[in-house]
């Protein structure tokens, strides 16, 4: 589906004239029709004359935030984008922003390639959004029909969607699918019934997707996030979340993505969900994801090793990890069950 049904018309909103003017300028390079707003106020009247697909949106505004604007938004027209624009690295604001829906940040002064890749993004997640909503739209009309060739059409779809992912990240290449595999054989040797580990490998191929919104430069970047990086980051699950939500898949494949880097005691993203609150399969997948992770290179430290991984659930075992999940990881490897 190609992005042409997109009408990519764009919004921007500062009380700067020149700032919006620069922004301006480059949506003109990217071929994107913008119209200009220089207060919130004046945004809402321009949001009721015409459609926008995007708002590029400061924060802070004289009169009406543009925090509060970006709620407005998200609330009164949820199929437009929202990019924060910020003149300070706030850490706390940006969260806040993600939080309620933004898709992602600029820090004023912007470098041209960051504009591009938020805007970019930005239109990548909003199509996968609208994709999604029309994929489960068909589904609706064929769920008496629901057999075992749709099935296995929807592991075509999961797969393909893995592979996105990985072509935005391809230093970790091959993570979803490890992820997958162990996670499969820590369900199996748990009793999950073959439906339910089906449902397990389907949510461990795509656990990531919400990455698909994250730019490139920080997912490949060769040395630690600081706190505003590492804060657009901890919102792939909630994004990955938005974009399967509307699928109706036989498994809560949604509700995984978005729980897998929640923790036993509370301290995980982006719920802050513990114990039971945790979906099963979010807590074999969570394990897994970190077991992997942690055994193979990343782009800012190499690989730790499989008894290092072991150790750190090990030692979180039902502080971080669910004591059962962690005893049966740890039973496959030191029985030969299973390897990387």
């Amino acid at each position: 589906m190609g992005e042409d049904i997109l009408r990519k018309k764009v919004l921007v909103v500062d009380d700067d004239a020149s700032i919006g003017r620069i922004l301006g300028r480059i949506l003109k390079k990217m071929d994107r029709a913008y119209s200009l707003a220089l207060s919130a106020e004046e945004a809402r009247l321009l949001l009721k004359e015409e459609a926008f697909d995007l708002i590029l949106c400061d924060i802070h505004m004289p009169g009406e935030s543009g925090m509060d604007l970006i709620k407005y938004v998200i609330s009164a027209y949820p199929d437009t984008a929202v990019i924060m624009v910020s003149g300070a690295e706030d850490p706390a604001t940006v969260e806040m922003a993600l939080e309620i829906g933004a898709y992602g940040y600029i820090v004023k002064p912007f470098k041209l390639s960051e504009v591009i890749i938020n805007v970019s993004s930005a239109f990548r997640r909003q199509r996968l959004e609208m994709e999604s909503r029309i994929y489960s739209e068909i589904l609706e009309h064929t769920v008496a029909d629901r057999t075992a060739k749709l099935l296995e059409t929807l592991d075509g779809v999961i797969r393909v969607i893995a592979q996105i992912v990985e072509t935005r990240d391809p230093y970790t290449a091959g993570h979803q699918q490890r992820v997958a595999d162990l996670a499969c054989a820590m369900a199996e040797k748990m009793g999950f019934s073959p439906d339910q580990v089906k449902g397990i490998r389907m949510a461990g191929l795509i656990h990531d997707l919400g990455k698909i919104a994250v730019p490139a430069e920080i997912l490949s970047k060769p040395s630690r996030l600081n706190d505003m990086e590492f804060g657009l980051i901890k919102v792939h699950p909630r994004t990955g979340y938005d974009i399967l939500k509307g699928i109706e898949f036989p498994w809560p494949l949604a509700e995984v993505v978005y729980q897998h880097h929640e923790k036993m005691n509370g301290s995980g993203y982006p719920q802050g969900l513990k114990e039971d609150e945790i979906l099963p399969e979010a807590r074999i997948i969570a394990v897994a994801d970190v077991v992997e992770a942690m055994a193979s290179h990343r782009p800012y430290r190499p690989a730790l090793g499989i008894d290092a991984a072991l150790d750190e659930i090990s030692r979180n075992r039902d502080v971080l990890y669910d004591s059962h999940v962690v005893d049966v990881c740890l039973s496959v490897f030191r029985d030969g069950e299973f390897k990387f």
